[in-house]
């Protein structure tokens, strides 16, 4: 038997019609060299269906079901903080203060007695306020919501005081 090369040079026997040489791929072949892909489309597909069933029996209920309530807005009373400087009338002091936001405030040569109200809704407030007056006698108070939470008083020339409240 006399043998020859084909166009992609493989042997043929001498013997057979001419044309191109067709290689069959046998189903064999294709399971050596793509099982493991294979198997691992079938896992992912089975796992994909069985979650998606699950899902469909245990999570039906509307775990948020206050998504689109928005937030509801409690109501509640303020914090008031008032500030007092007392003294003797017609004597004037100078006043260093805190507001709401713990921003320093200085007010020179105000007549006595002197009131400053804040409110806040800010849940706690830092209140300090320090005072020097021209007199021999000077007195300080901080207010919470109508509760004294501070008082301090100096005596001498020219006077000074200061009240402090950590968390009002």
């Amino acid at each position: 038997m006399d043998l020859q090369l084909d166009a992609f040079g493989g042997k043929i026997a001498n013997g057979r019609a001419g044309g191109d040489r067709v290689r069959a791929i046998s189903i064999g072949g294709f399971l050596k060299r793509w099982w493991i892909p294979v198997i691992l489309l079938i896992v992912l597909s089975l796992s994909a269906l069985v979650v998606t069933r699950l899902h469909k029996v245990f999570g039906s209920q509307d775990l948020n079901a206050n998504a689109g309530a928005g937030i509801k807005i409690v109501q509640f009373n303020p914090k008031v903080v008032t500030y007092e400087i007392l003294g003797p009338p017609g004597s004037t002091a100078n006043i260093n203060y805190w507001d709401a936001d713990a921003n320093t405030h200085q007010v020179n040569g105000v007549p006595l007695p002197w009131t400053y109200t804040l409110s806040t809704t800010l849940p706690a407030v830092s209140a300090n306020i320090m005072a020097q007056t021209d007199a021999d006698h000077i007195g300080c108070r901080i207010t919470v919501d109508g509760e004294l939470r501070e008082h301090q008083s100096a005596d001498g020339r020219n006077a000074q005081t200061f009240c402090l409240v950590k968390s009002a």
